[in-house]
């Protein structure tokens, strides 16, 4: 599937990353929550804000990811967009960012 934008009206744009992580807050489960992550981070770049979890060690270090996959999205600076993207290392997630989005028709 590839990745798309939230179409969920009016979006806040945020004024920084601190601003930004809240509003990607709400497209994850609660930090520390039973399967949720141990951590949200925010990666800024030039056309917005991506924001990933950060997940606890596994016990066994060897066994393959209880739940492999997941998403982190974008939030763009300009607009407000949320874009959900693959998994990906933030500097791959932003590349990708940079050949995927369009801007929604609604600013």
């Amino acid at each position: 599937m590839p990745p798309q934008v939230a179409d969920e009206g009016p979006r806040p744009v945020p004024a920084n990353a601190d601003e930004a992580l809240e509003i990607g807050r709400q497209h994850f489960p609660d930090v520390g929550s039973p399967d949720g992550p141990a951590s949200l981070h925010v990666h800024e770049f030039d056309l917005g804000y991506l924001i990933y979890a950060g997940w606890p060690l596994p016990e066994d270090p060897t066994a393959p990811p209880a739940s492999p996959g997941g998403s982190n999205i974008v939030i763009n600076k300009e607009n407000g967009d949320v874009t959900f993207l693959p998994n990906f290392p933030p500097a791959a997630a932003e590349k990708l960012y940079h050949r995927i989005y369009r801007p929604s028709s609604e600013a």
